[in-house]
This record gives structure tokens, sequence and C-alpha cells, in this order.
């Protein structure tokens, strides 16, 4: 059977194929199932809770509860289905359910405040009420729509509020009387009051006029002798201006004049001094251009020398190479033509080369492992197998012969001892770099002598043969 629910309803379907409660709008009922419609609308809860303050004063509180179940939380529709839809939402036992709610958290909320709390904060009251009822309706899947509390009411044999209004009453009759006697009050005093003030202000307008009059006469006099002391001291100021421009004007044109004369000195010693760092420059760069071409003279003939050794020595191992390839294949020859004697020599010597091959096979992977331990790098592969193999040490020996008849010339100078020369601060200094350079002269002529046959000029000096 096909089932469907009023817009403001829903259908509670049970039975087999549902675990606990299936809720829909609209549905296919099995025979097997069995289905309960619920409404969901509000409901109007009316009710008069009595309860008791602080202060042991019962009290009755009118209150309208707009209640329904939540519909838009689908947990809260299964427990209203499971727990309020069996009965009439307009039951004794549902109305009961509620007012024993609200009645129970009015109860608790209102015997922890005191009747002027409740009576003045109906809406903090209303809300804490609010809240409270909710948090328990929670679990029968219900939600407050709208609460209305109305205001207090009295609880018979106890007129608190009646009693209030009453206090009021007279409170405010007795205020009115006060506020009448005071206004008469203060309506007397203020006539007299008037009376003297007028008498007061008349003798005080006489008075400050007659001291407004001494007082103008006075600044008059004072404002005369003021003009005529600050023209004076105004013109005794201007004397004194005068005055010290003058003198500051003097002592500037003495400054100027020292100042000029003090750089006119200065410049002629500065450019004395700067000719002579120049020409001191000067003989410096002379002397060491002369070393350096003498060096260089020197190290292009070694240069030369070296070279044709070294080619000398190349040639020569040049020749001992073509020998050994010569002798090489004069054997070579010799093998074949023993080869060519007799089968059996020519199978030993064919094992032979397969021999040679064998081996030539083993250097090729040694030479293989040993690229790969050095990664590749056939510079460090060829250094080393030029070390295992003697090579540096024939190179070295070739290098030694052909140095060996150079025989170069050494000259040792000394100077003897320094601490004679020059004096403290920086004129010792100056002296120092001067006697080190006429120092470096002698060993430079003698290099010269020996290697041209040139002599010094005689300014410089002679040297001993």
């Amino acid at each position: 059977m096909f089932k469907v629910a009023r817009a403001s309803q829903y259908l509670a379907i049970t039975g087999g194929g549902i675990e606990d409660i299936k809720l829909s709008k609209k549905s296919w009922v099995l025979p097997w199932q069995k289905c309960t419609v619920f409404d969901v609308s509000p409901v109007n809860y009316t009710f008069k809770v009595q309860a008791m303050s602080a202060e042991k004063l019962p009290f009755v509180l009118p209150a309208v509860f707009t209640i329904g179940p939540r519909v838009d939380d689908t947990e809260a529709l299964i427990l209203y289905a499971r727990l309020i839809s069996p009965h009439d939402k307009q039951s004794n036992h549902v109305n009961e359910l509620v007012e024993g709610v609200i009645e129970g958290e009015t109860r608790v909320l209102a015997a922890s405040m005191t009747m002027e709390e409740i009576f003045k904060g109906t809406k903090e009251f209303k809300k804490e009420v609010f809240d409270k009822v909710q948090l328990e309706l929670d679990q029968f899947g219900l939600v407050i729509y709208n609460a209305n509390v109305k205001q207090l009411v009295d609880v018979p044999g106890h007129e608190y509020f009646s009693y209030l209004g009453q206090k009021t009453q007279m409170e405010a009759a007795n205020q009115a009387r006060i506020d009448v006697a005071e206004a008469k009050m203060k309506g007397e005093i203020g006539a007299k009051e008037r009376t003297g003030l007028t008498l007061q202000n008349a003798a005080k307008i006489d008075a400050e006029s007659k001291i407004i009059s001494m007082q103008r006469q006075g600044e008059g006099t004072k404002a005369e002798i003021k003009v005529k002391t600050e023209v004076k001291v105004f013109e005794n100021q201007k004397e004194a201006d005068v005055a010290k421009a003058n003198s500051e004007l003097a002592m500037k044109k003495a400054a100027w004049t020292k100042d000029a004369k003090v750089a006119e000195v200065e410049a002629t010693k500065a450019v004395a001094l700067r000719e002579a760092e120049l020409q001191t420059q000067v003989e410096k760069m002379n002397a060491l251009t002369r070393t350096e071409k003498l060096k260089a003279e020197f190290l292009s003939k070694a240069s030369v020398e070296y070279e044709t050794k070294v080619q000398e020595a190349n040639w020569e191992l040049y020749n001992k190479q073509k020998q050994a390839e010569a002798v090489l294949y004069e054997k070579q020859k010799q093998a074949e033509a023993q080869k060519a004697e007799a089968d059996a020599t020519f199978y030993s010597k064919q094992r032979e080369a397969e021999g040679l091959v064998a081996l030539a096979s083993a250097q090729g992977t040694y030479l293989k492992t040993l690229l790969d331990a050095v990664q590749n790098d056939y510079s460090c592969l060829r250094d080393f197998l030029m070390i295992n193999n003697g090579t540096y040490q024939e190179i070295a020996k070739i290098n030694a012969l052909a140095v060996r008849d150079l025989q170069p010339k050494i000259s040792v100078w000394n100077h003897g001892g320094e601490q004679g020369i020059g004096g403290a601060g920086g004129s010792g200094n100056a002296m120092k770099d001067i006697a080190g350079l006429y120092k470096m002269l002698p060993p430079v002529l003698d290099t010269v002598y020996h290697q041209t046959g040139m002599q010094p000029p005689a300014w410089i000096g002679t040297l001993s043969k």
C-alpha cells in the first residue's frame, strides 16, 4: 500500500526490513510493516506555575509556551515519533509531561533569585527559564517556538505585589507633598535673595566704576613711562650691536689674513715635498727597470740553453727508440724465419703468440681497471704509468745532463747590521728605504759587469776586480 502524509504530517514506518524507525513523507507500506501518521504542528500550553523566591515568598507565574517537534533534525523527529507521537498532543499525558518540565525548571530558578531580582529582571528571568526548559525538552525531540511569560501574580493570602503597589502609591503621594513644600520654600527664599542681590550688585557696580577709572589713569601713565624706557633701551642695544659688529669684523679680518699667509706657506712646502717624492719615485723606477732588463737577458739566455739541451736529449731518446724498433723488427723477422722451418717450431711460436695476446688482453683489462679507479681521468692514469715505468726518472736524468755544463755564478753580499741607520719615528723609516735602495746597487752592478763586461759610471763608484 502506498501512503502519503499531509504537509504538517510525517509517516513513521516500522517492521520487516527496517532496523528502527523510518520517517518519510510518502512511502510504500508492505504487509509485514506498520505505518503511523503523526502531526508535527506546534501546540500552545498554558500554565500557572506556583513558585517561591529566595526569601520564601510564594507567587504565581502565568506562562504560555508554544511547543512542537524539531522538524529540522532527523534524530529529534525519531525521538518524538518514538516517545510522544503514540499519545495525543492534547492529552493529559503530554500536557503533564510538558508542565512538569516547565514547573520544575521555573521553581529551581526562582528559588535562587530574590523577589526583587525576579520582578525587575523579568526579561533575564524569562530567558533563563526558556534555556533550561529547552535543555530538558531536547531529550523528547521537542523545541520551544515561543514563550510568553506574563506579569507575576500574588498567591491568595500572600499579597506581596499588592502591598508593593500600595507602598509605591504612598511614596509617590508623600514625595508630591515634599515637592510642594520645597517649591514654596524656594519661592520665598528666592524673593529675599533677589532683593539682597539687587542692593549688592548696585554697590558693587559703583565700586568697580571708581576702581576702573583709577586703573585707566594708572595704565596711561605706566604706558607712557614704558614707551620711553623701551626707546632708550632700543637705542642702547643698537649702539652695543654696532660696537660688537665692528669688533667681530676686525677679528675676522685678522683671521682671514692669518689663514691666507698660512695657506701660502703650506702650498710652498707641499710643492717642494711633492717634487722630492716624485724624484725619489723616478730614481726607484729607473733602478727597477735596469734590474728587470738584466733579469730578462739572463733568463732568456738560460732558457735558450735549456731548450737546446732538451732538444738534444729528445733527439738522443728518439734515436734509441728507433734502434730498439729496428732490433724488434729484426727479431720478428728471425721469428718468422724460424717459424717457417718446422711445424713443431711453428706450433711453439703460435702458442707463444697466443700467450702474448693473453698478456695484451690482461694488460688491457688492467688499464681499464686503473681508468675506472681514477674515474676516467686520463691525465691521472698517464702520470701513474709514467711513474710506474720510471719515465719521470729518465726525464730527470736527461734534464740534469742538460744543465750540468751551465755552471751559474752566484754572488753573496752581506750588508751588515742596520741598527745605526736613521732615528726613531717616520724619519728613521725614510732613511731605511733610501739605505736599502743604495744597498741593492752593488750586486746589480756586479752582475752586469760579469755578464756584459760593462763598468758602472765613475760618479756611482768603482768595482773591485
